[in-house]
């Protein structure tokens, strides 16, 4: 397990991937950024270059929401394996399964039943940029979560709670 920062604000780390986003960042490597230096993660920069490729659903290709890919790589840096274990290691289980829970709360939460990003942004004309302010909210969203579910199985504090 890695270490990390035991007292965790998961509003903080939406607001710091939104802010990520609209300083230059794309979807996955902001939720990326904001899981890596709000949980204080002893991890290299490269893991958000490692995200890069997942943005705009995988390369612009507009499968999967990057904001998604990016909560899933954050929590395969944190709760995946790293040695050979067959389908059934409690490791890749378990991650497996936070990952299963990411997907389908962003798939309800974010109003469209859809984590495709062609779907998500079909109303949009990509090329001006009219989708940007919906994919900064759900790459806060993404980031939210993933806090939110570190702090839970990790057994933090989460800052955000009334003590």
């Amino acid at each position: 397990m890695l270490k990390m920062k035991q007292e965790v604000s998961p509003e903080k780390v939406r607001k710091d991937a939104e802010e990520y986003y609209r300083g230059g960042f794309f979807c996955c490597e902001a939720v990326m950024a904001s899981i890596r230096d709000n949980f204080e993660l002893d991890v290299p920069k490269e893991v958000i270059a490692m995200s890069s490729g997942m943005s705009v659903g995988a390369g612009r290709s507009g499968c999967m929401c990057g904001a998604l890919n990016g909560g899933i790589l954050a929590l395969g840096m944190i709760f995946g394996r790293t040695e050979q274990g067959g389908p059934q290691d409690p490791k890749v289980v378990k991650c497996m399964e936070l990952t299963n829970e990411l997907h389908t709360w962003f798939r309800t939460e974010n109003g469209k039943k859809s984590v495709c990003c062609r779907v998500l942004t079909k109303e949009f004309d990509m090329g001006k940029g009219e989708h940007k302010e919906q994919c900064i909210r759900f790459t806060g969203m993404c980031a939210w979560k993933v806090a939110d579910i570190i702090i839970r199985e990790c057994g933090l504090k989460n800052l955000d709670e009334a003590a």
